[in-house]
């Protein structure tokens, strides 16, 4: 995966470069730097940062990993937190753009950052969250690399849920009970209010499989989902992409989609990637999918994706939430209110937030699988 959020001891990631959060001296430190050194060998590593000698803030360079399984220890300084209005954003931009073109330049592919300077440095958790998803973005986009952000003290898990009140506000309102008697009264009681004849006296169906196209027997077709008016507070919408403003109008879209109920999903996807003039590297990257993942789809039509693909294609070609199930429909599967996970990006569909990078952010906030 291009980009993934993890929470994890970045001494125990197995990649090519780990990133340490160093000081200017390069000398053993306390918090991500100290475990580091205290991994790779404190000797051995401090001896080769020694032959360097300095690192100006903002700026990067490497040294072997030693006992750390990777190839190398890749040291950027980052800013001390002064308040915001000494330079520190631009200086942690800086950490994140030499890391990894330093990476690149010794044939690194794969490259591990602790969140840089939110430990004893200071800088605030969710600002320098949205510094590292934007630059991490900005090389991405030009570059193939696969990226982690590690994270691993829970005050950081937990940073980035005072950006997502209305998304757990709409969490609250929709997402049903995975218990199948809660999610069949749901139900229920949806179908009452709406006038419908009462089915209580049935039998429920106590195997139900959240992800299955087909629903268990006496279950509705499909989830009802919520109006698309904006919630207020939303985020804002994506910027309009050229392929939203070409792509056809959205009845004869959905129609063509019906009338082809015996496609693959492969095929299904490709078409609706040719109907918007798009690139295949414009897909996978929006998608935070790796070039080689998308070339098995591209290459295989009786591809069978994973459910977390699909909905990570879906956000790259900028569906609405019907277009969407449709297309998981096509693999398999359903979007469904008894999943966190589905909710949160059915929230973000239905508000044309089409940022992979920002509702991955929220599926980690929440403790959800990323996509793609």
């Amino acid at each position: 995966m291009p980009l993934s959020i993890v929470r994890n001891d970045i001494t125990r990631t197995q990649v090519d470069a780990i990133v340490n959060a160093a000081n200017e001296w390069l000398r053993h430190g306390g918090g991500v730097c100290g475990a580091i050194f205290a991994a790779a060998g404190p000797s051995e590593l401090q001896a080769a940062c020694d032959k360097i000698g300095h690192c100006p803030t903002g700026s990067s360079v490497a040294t072997p990993a030693f006992r750390l399984p990777a190839k190398h220890v890749i040291h950027t300084v980052g800013p001390i937190w002064q308040g915001g209005n000494n330079g520190e954003e631009e200086a942690l931009r800086s950490c994140y753009r030499s890391a990894l073109t330093l990476a690149l330049e010794i044939g690194d592919t794969s490259i591990a950052f602790p969140l840089i300077s939110s430990g004893i440095y200071g800088y605030p958790k969710e600002q320098a969250i949205d510094v590292a998803l934007t630059e991490i973005r900005s090389f991405l986009d030009e570059h193939d690399m696969d990226v982690y952000l590690t994270i691993f003290d829970a005050e950081s898990l937990r940073a980035g849920r005072g950006r997502f009140s209305d998304v757990a506000e709409y969490i609250d309102d929709h997402y049903v009970s995975e218990s199948p008697y809660l999610r069949r009264r749901a139900w229920e009681r949806s179908r009452e209010a709406k006038g419908y004849e009462s089915l209580a006296n049935q039998p429920i169906q106590e195997d139900i499989q959240e992800d299955a196209a087909a629903p268990a027997p006496g279950m509705p077709m499909r989830t009802q989902f919520a109006p698309t008016a904006p919630l207020a507070g939303a985020p804002a919408a994506s910027a309009p992409s050229k392929h939203r403003a070409e792509r056809p109008q959205r009845r004869g879209f959905l129609e063509r989609l019906l009338s082809n109920l015996d496609e693959s999903f492969s095929t299904t996807l490709l078409r609706m990637i040719d109907e918007r003039g798009l690139k295949d590297s414009e897909v996978y990257k929006r998608a935070n999918l790796s070039r080689q993942h998308f070339s098995k789809i591209r290459g295989n039509k009786h591809y069978q994706p994973k459910k977390h693909t699909v909905l990570a294609l879906a956000v790259a070609l900028e569906l609405t939430v019907d277009e969407t199930r449709l297309l998981l429909e096509r693999a398999g599967y359903a979007l469904t209110h008894a999943n966190k996970r589905d909710v949160i990006v059915e929230y973000y569909l239905l508000h044309h937030v089409y940022d992979i990078y920002e509702i991955n952010l929220a599926l980690y906030a929440f403790d959800q699988p990323l996509l793609g």
